[in-house]
């Protein structure tokens, strides 16, 4: 250009500042030879555009002459970016005001949940143009407010589509389903949202056939109609016509795709989630989140953490939700090392602070055993919440450490945190794995005194197993007797549990009866059972059991251990023939049980269900699914750190006295995990002081 001019400078000031380029917009303002209202105006909608508010209201302050543009851009700005305040001190320096400088301000109040200062706002003046009243009248529905919504619209002398969009949709979403297919009929004008307003209200009010019946008829659909209504199907889980159609949708996005693998996922149909998504064209986080808990909670956790390692290695994007799906899986699978890997993934992508995260890497270190990590990552958080005080509490009970969770329950009413449902849970668990019967009572009886917390039946139950541990088996059936509704099969197979352990055969018969009523394809029942006549010798009563799981299909869960080293998972059953090391295994621990024997263990036989010879008993426990993975921990896991396995079933209690000796002869800590609670066993003794 053989010369420039102020427009000149303005246009391309202006496109630095849209492409971000801050320091060349700016260095080209500085140059110019005269700077007009415009070239000011320019340079503070670039800063605030690309939110630099600083350096917006530095210029802001700077210029000599400004007009209502200038004051509404720094009004706008403040605004958008939530600083409501700042905003609105800025409109009452204002030397004039358009429909826009109200407009901005009452959209910050509203945006930002300020309802009651947008109401007052609104009532200092008259003749608000309709975008106003929308936007007001957004808010309302937006805080779920819908009886102020519906006098406010009563009360518009104009209103358009967006007018009769928004209060459809805030009756539809908030349980007013006929309310609003009321003000549908009654529109004047509808359009698309309208339409598809109604159709999402039926899908969430979960009227899966009258929202069909409308979507047949709407004159226009769009991306958002088709995926309410597949919505729907999906969530009555109706995958045949969820599926029927997808397959005639004329356009699908990401969204539509994730709705149909969350779909199966939670129907259990991995494989055709599976085929969907390995079909999808595009994938976001959501759509590996989804696959990774749809294997995680269908119990299939060594192919969710397979998935997690493609999606970083294909270049997925992680997010808090495959993180948490992750973690859970290595809590599940008791997959320690992976956790602690993720865990620093976390640190290094800036997703280790908040509680989602947070709450999920304590859970993960829990459950895998090592509850000093979880006790760490607890102090160090930041943002903790109830669900992170439950956590460790409980995290405590279940590893025997029934004292330490009291006293993290005592710091947490500290903190002002209220105890909920979940913390008396815990508080009742951990009285319960300790002995500590008189605290439990109190906490008990005084819950809904002191918290607010009724007794439901966890609670109960929970009681029921204090109670029934420490032999007060006749408190035990009185509680149940004076429950406010009827015992279920938990509560009866805790009853159960403790009757076997301290022998009570008559008490054990009537839980065992009222459990087969309720759940007669209850496998572990049954082994309860025929484990109390097998130690009082009655093999008969055993033999009529076996008799009557057979007839019945009854299926006994088989044992399986795992142990995790060098994160591989090792898997167990009892006299393991499959082991690629299963020689080098049986010798150690061939070799294991003559020093055991040397410190004085003795096998306790009568764990064993079958009427056979002595010699024949002993060997039959000897090769315990927990005995080999804790002898293979031994091998292979490097001296001087801790030997953690997992067992699918409760340890037996011939197991418990092995390995307590195996832990004494090799100087080793070994931290078992069973269905019900952890052990850690060092030199010779258990955390659970040998009640369990």
């Amino acid at each position: 250009m053989p010369r420039w001019s102020s427009v000149s400078y303005n246009a391309m000031i202006s496109g630095y500042l849209r492409n971000g380029e801050f320091e060349t917009a700016r260095k080209m303002f500085d140059e110019m030879p005269e700077r007009d209202l415009v070239s000011w105006n320019v340079m503070i909608k670039g800063y605030v555009r690309n939110r630099s508010l600083g350096k917006a209201r530095e210029l802001f302050e700077r210029m000599s002459e400004r007009d209502v543009c200038s004051w509404n851009t720094m009004l706008s700005g403040y605004a958008q970016n939530g600083c409501v305040d700042e905003a609105r001190r800025v409109f009452d320096r204002m030397p004039e005001r358009n429909e826009v400088s109200w407009n901005a301000l009452l959209s910050a109040y509203v945006q930002n949940g300020r309802l009651e200062e947008a109401c007052v706002l609104f009532d200092s003046r008259e003749n608000w143009a309709l975008v106003s009243w929308n936007c007001l009248l957004g808010g309302f529905v937006k805080k779920k407010k819908i009886v102020e919504a519906s006098k406010f619209f009563d009360g518009m002398s104009v209103r358009d589509v967006v007018s009769w969009n928004t209060i459809i949709t805030g009756c539809a979403q908030n349980g007013k389903i006929g309310e609003a297919r009321k003000l549908f009929d009654e529109s004047p004008v509808k359009d698309v949202f309208t339409w598809t307003a109604i159709v999402s209200g039926y899908v969430q009010n979960r009227m899966v056939e009258e929202a069909r019946e409308l979507f047949d008829k709407m004159p226009e659909r769009n991306e958002v109609s088709w995926n309410a209504m597949l919505a729907g199907y999906v969530q009555g889980e109706r995958m045949d016509m969820a599926k029927e159609l997808f397959d005639v949708m004329p356009f699908r996005n990401v969204s539509t795709w994730n709705t149909m693998i969350t779909g199966y996922a939670q129907c259990g149909d991995l494989s055709e989630a599976k085929s969907l998504f390995d079909k999808m064209p595009k994938r976001d986080p959501v759509s590996w989140a989804a696959m990774i808990a749809g294997y995680s909670q269908s119990g299939h956790g060594h192919e969710a953490l397979r998935l997690f390692v493609q999606m970083e290695r294909e270049g997925g994007r992680l997010n808090r939700s495959s993180f948490s799906s992750a973690l859970s899986t290595c809590a599940d699978v008791v997959a320690l090392e992976l956790g602690k890997q993720l865990h620093g993934r976390l640190v290094k992508g800036g997703y280790e602070s908040g509680c989602f995260v947070g709450n999920a890497l304590l859970l993960m270190y829990c459950k895998c055993g090592s509850i000093e990590d979880a006790n760490d990552l607890f102090e160090e958080m930041t943002g903790r919440d109830i669900v992170s005080w439950n956590t460790m509490i409980s995290g405590y009970s279940r590893h025997g450490f029934g004292e330490e969770a009291l006293r993290f329950f005592e710091s947490m009413k500290r903190e002002g945190l209220k105890p909920d449902d979940a913390t008396m849970v815990a508080v009742l668990s951990a009285c319960s794995h300790t002995g500590l019967v008189d605290k439990g009572r109190e906490h008990f009886y005084t819950m809904n005194q002191d918290y607010g917390v009724r007794p439901n039946s966890q609670h109960y139950a929970c009681m029921v197993d204090l109670l029934g541990r420490a032999g007060l088996l006749e408190e035990a059936h009185s509680l149940m007797k004076a429950m406010p509704f009827e015992p279920d099969g938990a509560i009866w197979g805790t009853l159960l549990g403790a009757s076997r352990v301290h022998g009570n055969t008559e008490l054990a018969e009537i839980a065992a009866d009222k459990i087969f009523a309720m759940e007669p394809d209850n496998a572990g029942m049954y082994v309860l059972l025929s484990n109390l006549y097998a130690s009082l010798g009655r093999w008969g009563d055993v033999s009529k059991l076996r008799v009557r799981m057979r007839d019945k299909g009854v299926k006994k869960v088989t044992g399986y251990s795992w142990i995790e080293i060098h994160n591989k998972t090792h898997t167990f059953s009892v006299g393991d023939e499959f082991h690629a090391e299963r020689d080098e295994i049986y010798a150690f621990m061939e070799d294991l049980d003559l020093r055991m024997k040397k410190a004085g263990y003795v096998s306790k036989t009568s764990v064993v269900l079958h009427d056979v010879e002595e010699e024949e008993k002993e060997r039959m426990v000897r090769y315990h699914s927990e005995r080999l993975a804790v002898a293979y921990g031994i091998m292979r896991v490097p001296q001087g750190k801790p030997i953690r396995v997992i067992k699918n079933l409760r340890v037996c209690e011939d197991c418990h006295s092995a390995i307590k000796c195996m832990a004494k002869i090799t100087g080793r800590v070994i931290i078992l995990r069973d269905n019900n609670r952890f052990h850690h066993f060092k030199d010779s003794s258990c955390s659970c002081g040998d009640y369990w």
